[in-house]
């Protein structure tokens, strides 16, 4: 209980900027709570998933290979699912698995550009409420009242705003970080689903369209 109203104490000390780098905490904790559930539910065990789609596209079973990726809620059976059904309709599976993994690919790194905005913005709002917490330290009232010692304390007060915006950048940086990483593997992960499907993909449909554009 004590600390808590240490915190408190120190909270107050450090001006007004502390509730606007409060706020940046608040959005840093929001972000990775949301991040982690979505990251959570769009990853899966890719060599799992691999090892049931390959033998089914080998053997050209498009329909199980279809039901298997509808099973699979993970962003790389989003992918082939999205894959196979081009190829259902004759359309090119290449094209539309493109434009399915650049659209995954940017709601995968939704929100993650304010992480990186909140690392810098922290430490710099730390620096202005330090700076106009030593403005008011140094302000001639307090030597002229016979106060020096105000001076002293007062800059130390002042400096608990840097360390307050410190802190959450650090935060901020430690999440990011950790859903960048997430995010290469799951970039990694369609690449690898991407190249299974369009080189076991029988090619039959394929070369009848081809052969019917260019008649």
């Amino acid at each position: 209980m004590e600390f808590l109203s240490q915190c408190i104490s120190l909270f107050y000390k450090g001006g007004p900027v502390m509730y606007v780098i409060l706020g940046c905490s608040f959005v840093v904790v929001v972000i990775a709570i949301e991040r982690f559930v979505y990251f959570r539910d769009m990853s899966t065990d890719t060599q799992i998933f691999i090892n049931k789609l390959k033998p089914l596209l080998e053997r050209q079973k498009i329909v199980e290979a279809q039901q298997v990726c509808e099973h699979t809620s993970a962003i790389i059976g989003r992918l082939a699912a999205e894959g196979l059904e081009a190829y259902q309709r004759e359309s090119n599976p290449e094209v539309a698995m493109e434009g399915t993994a650049a659209l995954l690919a940017a709601r995968l790194r939704e929100y993650l550009n304010y992480l990186s905005s909140i690392v810098t913005l922290s430490p710099l709002l730390g620096l202005l409420g330090t700076v106009i917490g030593m403005i008011n330290s140094f302000s001639v009232f307090n030597v002229k009242n016979g106060q020096p010692m105000a001076i002293t304390g007062g800059v130390g007060e002042a400096l608990v705003a840097t360390a307050a915006g410190l802190i959450v950048a650090i935060m901020a940086l430690i999440v990011h970080s950790y859903f960048t990483h997430r995010l290469d593997k799951l970039v990694t992960d369609m690449e690898q689903v991407y190249t299974l499907v369009t080189t076991r993909l029988p090619s039959g449909k394929r070369t009848r369209r081809e052969n019917h554009e260019i008649a």
